[in-house]
């Protein structure tokens, strides 16, 4: 006679057939039997790996970024009342950022659902703004299909998150059905071809045609497409923050013009503002509004993409052409192979490089000598990585100038939260990247403001002898990013802003991980090294002269919106 099974043991089933080898949480009452089927299967019983985080907001997080990295679905469990409550933040961050979660939440008992009992919450109400997909189990028969629904909305033509309630019931339910097999996902062809031809003329008859390329572009597949494209056909590049690294070292010298985010002053604006044809690839307007990089509403613009736009007053494409992307490109290639940007524009391409180059380079003096200026500590930062190691950034003043200036040549390599700016990303993404690419450190930069709204996942870090280094661009306890705006704001006004200074090798050491602190900027590189070197989680804290902040929102391109 066979095992009983039970709800969990279906979920788990189900997990398994859509391919799911990790998932992420925390547990609780409400589906202790889900936490214990996958911490102790039967024997014989195939179950995904369980990382047990300390927040559930972090858990998220960490579901996102391999989602991120993997191109998979990330899979983040929590229990019932402030468990699923906590998942909001990274919920939405995911769904903002197009990154592919399926999140399980307990519940109380079907039959509890709608008295005023312990933690019972409408957690499926709480979910559906902010996801593609939020349902609640109501018959244990149901668990995989209801699964397998989610993990199709979450990895739809925009992808997104999706979250499952599981009351704890249909949980512990005996069950004699199976688990569904994953449905293979619906492929989608290239664009229209007479669109793809109507392109190609366009590009022929542009003077500067100009790449916008975003998240939703950077899988492996487009940028293999991208790049056999930028070698038939040299056009220039913009990246968005998020589209961070789809252009390659080789490619680099001639088609990579810098990226966009936050502030219209940025060499990839400039570009933009010159541009008569701009081709937004893979884009999402969450990234970089388009009222601000389009102010002016005269640009030519026509989008190529996995799904139709958002139109709003100052993105209205001439054209739409949805489809794959990698199949649109490599379409796209043969009908512009031999076109050349016009000399007029090549000249304006020079100077534009020789403006994103100085751009890297500083000006001035650091105000007191113990502080590291931010390019300074980029270039450090820059010199240890290498093309295989992953870099994650937190939120906050830092992340300005890590976007602007810190190059990345290998797409999804560095992970930037643009789509909501959520604090705390940066260290439990960094966790995630060391898992699923353990032959690489893994690196995460943060400001003192943000490492704390997620510093409790060094112990997560230590636990699991992962291989990262956390540098924390510390302002003396500031949340500078905020701090910094109010004041170009308020006559140099700031409200809110401070907080206690926490001493963060202490604080690293407290948790069994290494802390080591730049004392003055001729440190910098020989810490980063010992850092570097080290086996296990590392934080180093580096004094930052922020004092040149206001330079990035200054000299705007006829204002920012």
């Amino acid at each position: 006679m066979s095992e009983q099974k039970y709800g969990a043991d279906i979920v788990t089933d189900s997990l398994v057939n859509h391919g799911v080898d990790l998932v992420f949480g925390i547990p609780g009452a409400k589906i202790d039997r889900l936490f214990e089927t996958l911490e102790h299967p039967s024997a014989g019983q195939k179950v995904p790996q369980l990382i047990v985080a300390r927040h559930e907001q972090n858990a998220a997080f960490m579901a996102q970024a391999f989602a991120r990295i993997t191109g998979k679905t990330g899979v983040v469990i929590a229990t019932s009342g402030p468990g699923v409550g906590n998942l909001v933040t990274g919920l939405m961050t995911a769904n903002a950022e197009s990154d592919s979660v399926v999140a399980i939440g307990g519940q109380v008992p079907r039959k509890d659902l709608y008295r005023l009992t312990h933690q019972s919450t409408n957690s499926v109400a709480l979910f559906t703004p902010i996801t593609n997909f939020s349902s609640e189990i109501q018959d244990p028969n149901n668990i995989s299909e209801i699964l397998a629904n989610a993990f199709a909305a979450a990895n739809g033509a925009k992808k997104g998150a999706s979250f499952v309630s599981l009351p704890q019931d249909v949980d512990d339910a005996p069950v004699t059905i199976e688990a569904l097999p994953q449905v293979p996902k619906a492929q989608q062809g290239a664009a229209s071809l007479a669109d793809l031809d109507w392109l190609a003329e366009q590009i022929k008859q542009a003077k500067l045609p100009v790449l916008l390329v975003g998240a939703r572009a950077s899988d492996d597949q487009s940028v293999v497409a991208l790049h056999n494209l930028l070698k038939q056909v040299s056009l220039p590049v913009v990246e968005t923050f998020q589209g961070a690294g789809v252009i390659s070292r080789e490619l680099e010298p001639t088609t990579y013009f810098g990226r966009v985010g936050l502030f219209r002053n940025q060499t990839g604006d400039k570009l933009l503002q010159q541009s008569d044809l701009v081709i937004t690839l893979g884009y999402d307007a969450i990234e970089y509004e388009p009222r601000n990089w389009n102010k002016e509403n005269t640009l030519n613009i026509v989008s190529l993409d996995t799904a139709p736009v958002q139109i709003d007053n100052n993105f209205v494409p001439k054209r739409q052409l949805v489809g794959d992307l990698a199949q649109s490109l490599d379409l796209l290639t043969g009908r512009i192979i031999g076109y050349r940007i016009p000399d007029d524009s090549q000249k304006i391409l020079h100077e534009l490089k020789a403006d994103l180059r100085a751009s890297d380079e500083p000006t001035y003096t650091p105000a007191e000598g113990n502080l590291s200026h931010p390019l300074h500590i980029i270039k450090a930062i820059q010199a240890h990585v290498t093309d295989d190691m992953t870099v994650s950034t937190d939120i906050g003043s830092h992340y300005i100038w890590m976007a602007r200036h810190f190059k990345s040549y290998v797409a999804r390599h560095f992970l930037i939260s643009n789509g909501m700016q959520t604090l705390g990303v940066g260290l439990p993404w960094s966790l995630t990247a060391a898992m699923v690419r353990p032959n690489a450190k893994s690196v995460s930069v943060s400001g003192d403001g943000g490492f704390f709204f997620s510093a409790m996942e060094l112990e997560t870090a230590v636990r699991l002898h992962l291989n990262t280094v956390h540098i924390v661009w510390n302002d003396n306890a500031h949340y500078d990013m905020v701090k910094f705006q109010e004041e170009m704001k308020y006559n140099g006004a700031s409200a809110g802003v401070d907080f206690g200074n926490v001493d963060l090798v202490k604080y690293a050491e407290s948790f069994g991980a290494k802390g080591l602190r730049v004392n003055t900027p001729d440190e910098l590189n020989a810490v980063l090294d010992e850092a570097f070197a080290t086996q296990g989680p590392v934080v180093v804290d580096i004094p930052v002269d922020y004092s040149h902040n206001y330079e990035l929102g200054s000299q705007l391109i006829q204002g920012e919106g």
